[in-house]
């Protein structure tokens, strides 16, 4: 064993014999893990050609080119210009319609946006907002403070029974079970931020018997013993068409019941998941003014899904039919490959045409742009003084007669 480690330190030690064709030469061995050039001799003939790369045979921009460069300003006529592009591999290629201008958004930052989103998170909270992944996040939650943001808290969960066709929010037939903490953690956390108007929603639930009404009821009573003064609207489903359950909503002690509609008549099977449905929509909002007739009543519908014009028209006078009290207008946005795609992008002009014709139709407020949802804060702000002006009149007019009944006793 010694005599073999002494033979292989010799060899390691000693020179190389190299045979040539100029004849005997020595060279000295080198470990493996040492580069020598002088043995290594580049093989061009043989090498393959270098593959090309976007990064190394392009010239990419830099990072400050995307967010330090000088924006030109487009006239009326190019922004309101659809443009396309071509993509995909070479024989494969697709022409696809670029983001309208007046669709794109500020990516969110700003230190409110996240203060928001970490109450949201330390309180195991669920925003519509984010759910959905609505395009005005950095507006609403960007306020100057806390106050003056907005964010629509999701209740039940992140995770929805239905699947309906333009929704991004996560789908199972069997989600988690309610969190019995969630009323007390949400009111608790709106009186902390001070809000004057809250907007809850929620995911459908057809795996509760009650289709979570309950559960919705309690939350809205929680924020209202905390804090009376504090405007709340509520997002519904359409609990299967109960509407017991739609009443126990209404009689919770909210202010403004929406429940959206979607799209027209005509379109709602193929948009909406096949639970829903348009008259059933209809008879929700119905019954909600039918048991507390001073309820703001409000409802949404997107547009760029393939609606007709008289399709619109019909489902505007449906809802004036009803008392619907408020109706907003949105762009309809893609979220992924997997949903219904876009078949038109609307306008703003033709937003505004829509929104004057809901005003004369007999719409108390109408918020109508291709970024507006049916949670859009200019019309919590609208809906907000007009509840508040209802408040004063109401309050005005006890006082009224409680001097009229003081009078009457003097005499």
């Amino acid at each position: 064993m010694v005599t073999s480690l002494c033979r292989c330190a010799r060899l390691a030690a000693s020179p190389r014999l190299l045979i040539s064709s100029r004849g005997l030469t020595t060279s000295s061995r080198s470990f493996a893990t040492t580069r020598d050039d002088s043995a290594t001799t580049p093989h061009t003939s043989a090498s393959k050609p270098a593959r090309p790369s976007y990064f190394k045979n392009s010239k990419v921009p830099s990072f400050d080119d995307f967010v330090g460069g000088k924006n030109e300003v487009l006239g009326i006529s190019e922004s309101l210009e659809l443009r396309t592009a071509m993509v995909g591999p070479a024989g494969k290629k697709r022409q696809i319609t670029r983001l309208p201008e007046w669709l794109k958004t500020p990516v969110p930052v700003g230190e409110n946006f996240k203060k928001i989103k970490h109450d949201l998170r330390g309180l195991g909270l669920h925003t519509v907002c984010e759910e959905a992944r609505c395009p005005n996040i950095s507006d609403c939650w960007g306020g100057s403070d806390k106050a003056a943001a907005t964010a629509t808290i999701m209740l039940m969960g992140d995770t929805c029974t239905r699947g309906c066709r333009f929704c991004s929010v996560k789908t199972d037939k069997a989600p988690a079970p309610l969190d019995p903490h969630e009323p007390e953690n949400t009111a608790e956390a709106l009186k902390r931020w001070g809000l004057g108007y809250v907007v809850l929603t929620s995911v459908d639930r057809d795996d509760l018997a009650d289709g979570g009404a309950r559960h919705f009821a309690e939350t809205i009573m929680k924020i209202k013993q905390k804090a009376p003064a504090m405007l709340v609207e509520a997002l519904t489903g359409d609990y299967a068409g109960d509407l017991e359950m739609v009443a126990l909503v209404a009689r919770s002690g909210l202010d403004v019941y929406a429940h959206n509609i979607e799209t027209v008549e005509a379109l709602s099977p193929m948009v909406r998941d096949r639970r829903a449905d348009f008259r059933q929509s209809l008879r929700v909002l119905k019954a909600a003014k039918e048991e507390k007739p001073s309820l703001i009543t409000k409802t949404s519908i997107m547009l760029g899904l393939g609606e007709r014009e008289d399709q619109l028209w019909d489902a505007l006078r449906e809802l004036r039919k009803i008392d619907v009290d408020v109706v907003t207008f949105g762009q309809y946005m893609r979220p992924t490959k997997r949903h219904m795609k876009v078949e038109e992008y609307i306008t703003p002009a033709t937003f505004e045409l829509w929104r004057q014709r809901a005003l004369d139709l007999g719409f108390l407020y109408c918020a109508s742009g291709p970024l507006v949802r049916s949670s859009y804060k200019a019309g919590e702000a609208f809906i907000e003084n007009v509840l508040k002006k209802r408040a004063r009149k109401s309050e005005t007019a006890l006082a009224d007669m409680a001097g009229a009944l003081g009078a009457e006793k003097t005499v």
